[in-house]
């Protein structure tokens, strides 16, 4: 049987569910299938080159396995792997024959052979191209980074057919014929890709980045070049509110056939258990184990791993993102299920509701002077008969102080800044004339009916007093339990019943990841900033400014709350 025929077999087992997989895994084998429906059209751009599938397995064929039961057999790959090789490699350009998909993103399990993956690629692009080569491998730490580079020295050390035809020195693998080089990069050593002009970069465990800065700079460093390649091989994460997550909810709606998200240039493949399947039912376990599922030391080892997260709980998460391929917020009192947040944002292409001309409510987190300081905007959008709020944002931060918290909070503020999500103040502290000046331009350019300036009275009562010297009606809203429970559950159900809409400001997204709770005996909960590990000022901004408009379909206007209501509500 051919390679292609094998790739061919697969993908139909896939889809025809004679072998079992998730729902994304079979929408990837589909859309092979998809364009090879495409082949005949004359305006589809591609075609299928079977050539460089041979040559990529002849390639793999002549390196061994360096560990392992297969240690010193020569490396076969499996249809798993040849199906992922056929659709990054084979598809090509009618035009310059140049690759189809430029970005590839691929999440699996531990153990499914992806660092070997990772180092046939780089090699092959590395050792047979006639051009100049940069590959960079890039990890969250120099070991992370040198994991897959390590992979790819112990491949080619142990071929004889190679020997005298590259040079490794200082951490750099030299192709002497083409000159191609192939070099780990790591956020901790500070070499975040700056100034290099890639061909191929390899983003290994892109889950435990806390920024995206490697990935976008790697990224953009490729203009300029015909032939690239931007490569993710991931397993799940533990946090949400990172880059990864992002870019998992991405190209799931790349994958989807009922979203309106298209890329062509970028091929995705995700293997992991659905929420609905049983984790103790072994046959489920291959869809996120194409390869560790398919042979019975493979299912031992899992098997071991599940007992061992039965019996003690708290092993259970690394089971389920590390061996199910399953995202976990695993935030111990998470106030928000960030899924269920992320749900309600927009899409890059959407827009939120017309808000020009409507009532807001507009609460602030002053905390300290030298934090965050966070407008929380609430904008009721619907009616009684479908309560729905937009909700907005915006973050200070002192100018002089950018740098430290960057470096102490791992958040990328200045491309925030840049992007229109924060705004800096001059000095050391935050000037709070800046927000005031900010809520005033909101104000006039969406003509908006503020029902009153909602603030924490701890540091705030000179700005509230301003405030209300401008023409503002301002509340002081206590901080406790009896006015912030009420508002931090409520808000949190109307996410979860998706009566929520926000424009997915990556400042509230990561404080909301942030967030956590305190609970009293009668299970009321709040925020709890003490218990926070990073900064969650603009969500308090917005729990702060609820803690009135959950009444907005109620009452409609502060004028009409009584002095008995006021007393209730803590105000």
């Amino acid at each position: 049987m051919s390679l292609v025929e094998r790739v061919w077999n697969y993908a139909s087992d896939i889809v025809e569910g004679n072998i079992l997989a998730c729902k994304k895994h079979v929408q990837a084998c589909q859309r092979f299938f998809d364009d090879v429906n495409k082949i005949e059209n004359d305006d589809f751009e591609y075609y299928f080159d079977g050539d460089e599938l041979i040559d990529f397995y002849d390639w793999a064929n002549m390196f061994k396995h360096v560990e392992g039961k297969l240690a010193n057999q020569p490396i076969e790959l499996t249809d798993f792997q040849l199906f992922l090789v056929a659709n990054i490699f084979c598809w090509k350009s009618k035009k310059n024959h140049t690759r189809k998909f430029k970005r590839v993103y691929i999440q699996l399990a531990r153990k499914q052979a992806k660092s070997q993956l990772q180092a046939l690629i780089a090699s092959y692009v590395g050792f047979l191209s006639e051009e100049k080569e940069q590959i960079y491998i890039a990890g969250v730490t120099k070991e992370q980074s040198k994991i897959v580079y390590q992979q790819i020295l112990d491949q080619i050390d142990n071929a004889k057919f190679l020997n005298g035809k590259y040079k490794t020195s200082y951490g750099v693998i030299t192709h002497k014929k083409s000159g191609s080089v192939i070099q780990p990069l790591s956020k901790e050593a500070k070499k975040t890709g700056d100034g290099k002009f890639p061909s191929l970069n390899i983003i290994d465990e892109y889950h435990a980045h806390e920024t995206s800065e490697i990935f976008e700079v790697l990224l953009s460093g490729m203009i300029g070049r015909l032939n690239t390649l931007h490569v993710v091989i991931t397993t799940a994460g533990l946090d949400l509110n990172v880059p990864c997550f992002k870019e998992y909810e991405y190209v799931s709606k790349i994958l989807d056939p009922e979203s309106t998200v298209d890329n062509d240039e970028y091929f995705a493949m995700v293997c992991e258990l659905e929420p609905e399947d049983d984790i103790k039912l072994e046959k489920n376990w291959i869809k996120a184990n194409p390869i560790v599922a398919t042979y019975e030391e493979g299912m031992e080892a899992l098997r071991s791993r599940l007992k061992v997260a039965l019996e003690q709980p708290e092993k259970m998460t690394e089971f389920l993102t590390k061996h199910m391929n399953i995202w976990v917020q695993a935030k111990e009192n998470g106030y928000m299920d960030l899924q269920r947040w992320n749900k309600c944002g927009i899409g890059k292409d959407e827009s939120l509701p017309d808000i020009t001309g409507k009532e807001v409510y507009l609460g602030i987190d002053l905390s300290s002077t030298l934090d965050l300081t966070s407008l929380g905007i609430i904008i009721p959008v619907g009616d009684k008969n479908d309560e729905k709020f937009v909700v907005k944002g915006h973050s200070f931060m002192p100018e002089n102080t950018l740098m430290a918290k960057m470096n102490t909070d791992k958040v990328p503020y200045d491309l925030y800044e840049r992007q229109g999500w924060l705004s800096f103040t001059p000095g050391d502290v935050v000037d709070y004339r800046f927000l005031q000046k900010y809520i005033d331009e909101q104000v006039e350019k969406y003509n908006w009916k503020v029902k009153a300036l909602y603030y924490d009275d701890w540091n705030a009562t000179q700005f509230a007093n301003n405030a209300a010297d401008l023409g503002y009606i301002t509340v002081k809203v206590v901080q406790g339990m009896k006015t912030l429970a009420p508002a931090s559950k409520d808000f949190r159900e109307l996410v979860y019943r998706e009566k929520v809409i926000h424009d997915n400001n990556p400042v509230i997204n990561w404080a909301m990841g942030n967030a956590v709770t305190k609970m009293d005996h009668n299970e009321n909960f709040m925020l709890d900033k003490s218990k926070s590990s990073q900064r969650i000022d603009p969500v308090a901004s917005i729990i702060t400014a609820h803690a009135h408009a959950r009444f907005h379909y109620q009452y409609g206007d502060v004028g009409n709350y009584s002095d008995e209501d006021l007393d209730k509500l803590g105000w």
